[in-house]
């Protein structure tokens, strides 16, 4: 199963019969309330707030949103609040995180913690799947928020965590694409020479249940009209599930020119933990945080299964 939109992706998660508990540190935040309203109204999540009590009543209030009390915990300081929530993963109530209003250091430092945390001795990276206006399906990019300059092995280990996720979701063989400036290997650009690695691990099985083509342009990647004017065959050419960027700066520019310039839209999370990790940005909208619980649901209930 391939996910066109986000209109799919949602239609699945409401069909699942049983909503997902969300922990959600930090939780007295306006968008991340109004986001949760509507996953609680859809079927999706059950809301576990930990945070500012006063604060997270008010938002309560003011879009409807009734949570039982047993559910609500107490705790004001933010650093505080994101232990919480992970010991309420290690305790079995919850089945993924959300940061609610905190930087994204606070909730990961306990996530990360070696002795109480979430590692799974994995690589942890970011997982975005885009909207755009002219692509045919839904794409992932990773990892522009958590992998800064990631080495060869660790790209191998975005890529895994990217396949594993994918497969949660009914994805069987997603196409993998190593992008670079240019489509040959250049040992004087290293992304192109680790894209070309990257697709040998695969050709020899080292990196399995996908399909890996690099180095490759982005044109190329997503346009198959491009693809063929400049000759450039592969099955990844111009049907790429995947863009794999080779660092932190280039999955952030790409980021935020699909949001910005093309006005795409963008649901997302940390995988490579125990639960998925959702941690969109302070300022994200409603519906940024809505696709993010859903697709932290889908995930949640396809790792499960």
């Amino acid at each position: 199963m391939v996910l066109k939109n986000f209109e799919e992706l949602v239609a699945k998660v409401k069909s699942f019969p049983e909503p997902k508990r969300v922990v959600v540190a930090a939780a007295g935040d306006e968008h991340t309330i109004e986001a949760l309203k509507e996953a609680v109204d859809d079927g999706i999540v059950i809301p576990v707030l930990v945070g500012d009590k006063a604060k997270i009543d008010e938002y309560l209030v003011k879009y409807n949103l009734n949570v039982t009390q047993d559910c609500i915990y107490d705790v004001p300081d933010v650093d505080e609040a994101a232990k919480k929530a992970v010991e309420l993963i290690h305790e079995g109530k919850g089945d993924f995180i959300m940061k609610g209003k905190m930087e994204t250091a606070q909730v990961l430092r306990p996530v990360v913690n070696k002795e109480t945390g979430l590692g799974t001795g994995r690589v942890m990276s970011h997982f975005v799947f885009d909207e755009l206006p002219y692509y045919h399906k839904l794409l992932v990019t990773t990892d522009g928020g958590m992998m800064t300059y990631p080495t060869l092995e660790q790209k191998k280990d975005i890529i895994n965590n990217t396949v594993e996720t994918l497969k949660a979701l009914g994805y069987e063989c997603p196409k993998i694409a190593c992008v670079a400036a240019i489509e040959k290997v250049n040992p004087k650009m290293p992304e192109t020479v680790e894209a070309n690695e990257l697709k040998q691990m695969n050709l020899r099985g080292e990196i399995k249940d996908c399909i890996v083509e690099g180095p490759i342009s982005l044109d190329i990647a997503l346009d198959k009209e491009a693809a063929d004017i400049k000759g450039f065959d592969s099955p990844v050419a111009g049907d790429a599930d995947v863009i794999l960027v080779p660092n932190i700066q280039v999955g952030n520019v790409l980021g935020k020119s699909i949001t910005v310039i093309a006005k795409g839209n963008m649901a997302g999370f940390v995988v490579g933990a125990k639960v998925p990790i959702i941690f969109t940005s302070r300022s994200s909208s409603a519906r940024e945080k809505y696709l993010s619980l859903v697709l932290a649901a889908a995930v949640s209930a396809g790792n499960r299964n």
